[in-house]
């Protein structure tokens, strides 16, 4: 899973994803003196794992990752759009949701760039640049078609023809502030533009910035942001980013102790990490044994087979049947000798649905 980090200078962005990604840096690539893109790598907190360390002992342990990139705005940009583009662009187009970070904190020796604090005011700001940005890709794709409609067959003409009336229709949708996540599209529409990669169709988790005098009305504050910045592509949560990037420099004993005496409650990384699995539909299951256990991570609904292709893809080709159980009566029956005299071992098929938590061993030949 990979998450595109935006937002307003001076909004805490970069903090956000120090705590993220507890300051460790995957890559940097650097186009200027002041403009870079960061990549960074978190390692997900699964307590499942956890217990599957214990009951297997494994020389290799091999936890779910999260790939944050911090994507930097230019400041003289704002209420004046000069476009996306470039390696920011595609690392936007690249990501699978959007965290949009936008700031809730008064801080007098961090002037707002605006003059003052406004969470909506600047996820309306972010959100213009973003719809801009589709337009440009929209009104390109449509020179492209109007000279393919000049040299093609017959056939192909009708193809362009829908392209162009479906490019139409999200144009005006988004002039009239109605972002394509927004939209109504059928699964033939998605498909088709897919490979546009469009930033307002990209579900995103806008995160409100707070301070730490703020956290005790955290909870109202997220709430107020829900109602007005929430929907069923959109969700939304608060975080204080500089407490968390302090509390992510400590070992977890004293991160822990000093969370509960801060009252400061889920770990940010563990909400970032939990709402991007639900906005994303993500679910995890795991191989484990002596050598190995990690945790996969798939789409809901995924087929057996299918899931079986996250491994390898000879086990896809190859595939024969999934030997499964939950991970509830595994770690209840305390090892696999149990599952199977109690009976908690499935045989499954090729087209049997993965759920969250299965512990699955795959029988193949190729």
């Amino acid at each position: 899973m990979e998450l595109g980090i935006i937002g307003l200078p001076k909004n805490g962005k970069t903090t956000v994803f120090s705590a993220l990604t507890r300051g460790r840096t995957e890559t940097s690539r650097s186009g200027g003196q002041s403009s870079k893109l960061t990549i960074g790598v978190d390692k997900v907190a699964d307590r499942r794992v956890d217990t599957l360390v214990e009951m297997f002992h494994p020389k290799r342990v091999v936890q779910a990752e999260v790939r944050y990139v911090d994507i930097p705005w230019a400041p003289d940009s704002t209420g004046k759009s000069q476009g996306i583009g470039g390696e920011y662009l595609n690392a936007l187009q690249r990501s699978d949701a959007l965290l949009h970070v936008v700031r809730a904190f008064d801080e007098p020796s961090v002037p707002h760039i605006q003059g003052s604090v406004d969470p909506y005011r600047d996820a309306d700001t972010i959100n213009l640049e973003l719809a801009f940005s589709d337009l440009a890709i929209i009104e390109r794709r449509f020179q492209r078609l109007e000279a393919d409609l000049k040299s093609s067959k017959a056939q192909e003409r009708e193809a362009s023809r829908r392209e162009a009336a479906l490019l139409t229709r999200l144009k005006e949708g988004i002039e009239k502030d109605v972002p394509i996540r927004k939209q109504e599209l059928t699964a033939e529409d998605i498909k088709l533009i897919s490979a546009y990669q469009f930033l307002t169709a990209k579900p995103m988790l806008v995160l409100c910035n707070i301070g730490e005098a703020q956290l005790p009305q955290a909870g109202k504050i997220e709430e107020e942001a829900r109602q007005r910045l929430g929907n069923s592509r959109v969700l939304v949560a608060t975080m204080c980013a500089k407490l968390e990037a302090d509390l992510a420099q400590l070992p977890s004993a004293e991160e822990e102790e000093f969370r509960r005496s801060l009252e400061a409650g889920e770990p940010g990384t563990a909400k970032v990490t939990r709402l991007s699995y639900q906005l994303l539909g993500l679910i995890s299951f795991f191989t484990t044994g002596p050598d190995e256990v990690k945790a996969w991570t798939i789409r809901e609904g995924t087929p057996a087979v299918k899931a079986a292709g996250q491994i390898h893809s000879d086990i896809e080709r190859g595939f024969i049947r999934a030997e499964v159980v939950s991970f509830d009566d595994l770690a209840r029956c305390g090892g696999f000798a149990e599952v199977r005299r109690q009976g908690r071992l499935r045989l499954e098929g090729k087209t049997y649905t993965v759920k969250d938590g299965d512990v699955i061993e795959y029988l193949f030949n190729v």
